[in-house]
């Protein structure tokens, strides 16, 4: 496998006064039922961190243990979650937690502050601190201690040797088709295993290949298809995910990942979509990933919701149009 940065292409770039202004260089893959590489840009093999890209994966062992079998739909998207902190989010994984008999004292995702404005609001206006429940993983971490009550493993369930962790790690190598060279440390403290552009995108091909057929086809299916039914607990109002699910009416489930990485299932085409933004930059990865789902004909680029990512002008704060975001001469023209 290879360093992320050798075989980067441009992909995305921001145009001013006509002239190019910054240039976004990345690495994308689309793969097929089969694990073939359909179409890619910049370097297949370049080895990530898929951060938050790879939840469903991580919750693969909560459904296929049999640990998660009575958990609805929306349970199960908000364990694939990064959300916003919003009171359909943190009211919901209390709840969640609850029925465990479990408290927000359990979890071991660490406290943010929000990024929901109107709970920001709230907690400014009434002094009240942020807690483990507003972090975006909080969702996430109920499975992981739903799996670690049915594991009855320790309390430091996000320890890399801790069970948990290890079941996490066997299904993201099978699923991935690789063994993985090691891990980093997520930002909610639990391990995020490296792989390549390809195995991700192979992974998320399995997703959308599934059928529901034997254990983990049907974790898979009903994971994807959680995610899709609920778009507004796996980001929140105005984010990307959840507006271009919407967008696509719930034929597509779309996850993003700290540091620009993006992740499609497309279950219609049976393609799992891999991409990653050299530079880590949000805006990049939203219109890369915007780019890729018109090209596979799953998302109108007209639609507003692609627009704002990619089409539309770029106004400043008097409504002025200052500039474009464009692909980049290569990059996903359909």
């Amino acid at each position: 496998m290879n360093d992320v940065g050798i075989g980067a292409v441009p992909m995305v770039e921001l145009w001013r006064g006509g002239r190019l202004e910054s240039q976004h260089l990345g690495h994308a893959v689309i793969c097929d039922e089969t694990g073939r590489v359909v179409e890619s840009w910049g370097n297949p093999d370049a080895l990530i961190y898929p951060r938050s890209s790879c939840k469903m994966i991580q919750a693969l062992p909560l459904l296929e243990s049999g640990a998660g079998a009575g958990l609805t739909d929306r349970q199960l998207a908000l364990a694939c979650a990064s959300h916003q902190g919003a009171t359909i989010h943190t009211e919901s994984v209390a709840r969640w937690l609850a029925e465990m008999d479990l408290t927000e004292a359990d979890l071991r995702c660490g406290a943010h502050e929000p990024y929901d404005i109107t709970e920001r609001n709230r907690l400014i206006c009434t002094g009240d601190s942020a807690c483990q429940l507003h972090n975006n993983c909080s969702g996430k971490h109920a499975g992981f201690l739903m799996l670690n009550k049915h594991l009855g493993g320790g309390p430091e369930y996000v320890e890399p040797d801790h069970p948990v962790q290890k079941a996490v790690r066997q299904a993201f190598e099978e699923v991935t088709g690789e063994a993985s060279p090691g891990y980093g440390i997520d930002g909610c403290s639990a391990p995020n295993f490296a792989t390549s552009l390809h195995g991700l995108a192979r992974a998320m091909a399995g997703f959308a290949a599934a059928d529901g057929t034997g254990t983990r086809g049907a974790a898979m299916v009903k994971l994807r298809n959680a995610m899709a039914r609920h778009p507004e607990l796996v980001a929140g109002e105005t984010h990307a995910c959840t507006e271009l699910m919407r967008a696509m009416g719930g034929t597509v489930a779309i996850k993003t990942g700290a540091e620009a990485v993006f992740i499609a299932i497309l279950p219609g085409q049976k393609l799992g979509i891999a991409l990653k933004i050299l530079d880590g930059t949000t805006r990049a990865s939203e219109a890369a990933i915007t780019a890729l789902l018109a090209r596979a004909g799953v998302l109108d680029a007209q639609h507003p919701a692609a627009q704002k990512r990619l089409g539309a002008p770029i106004r400043n704060c008097r409504g002025i149009a200052t500039g474009e975001m464009r692909l980049a001469p290569g990059f996903a023209a359909p």
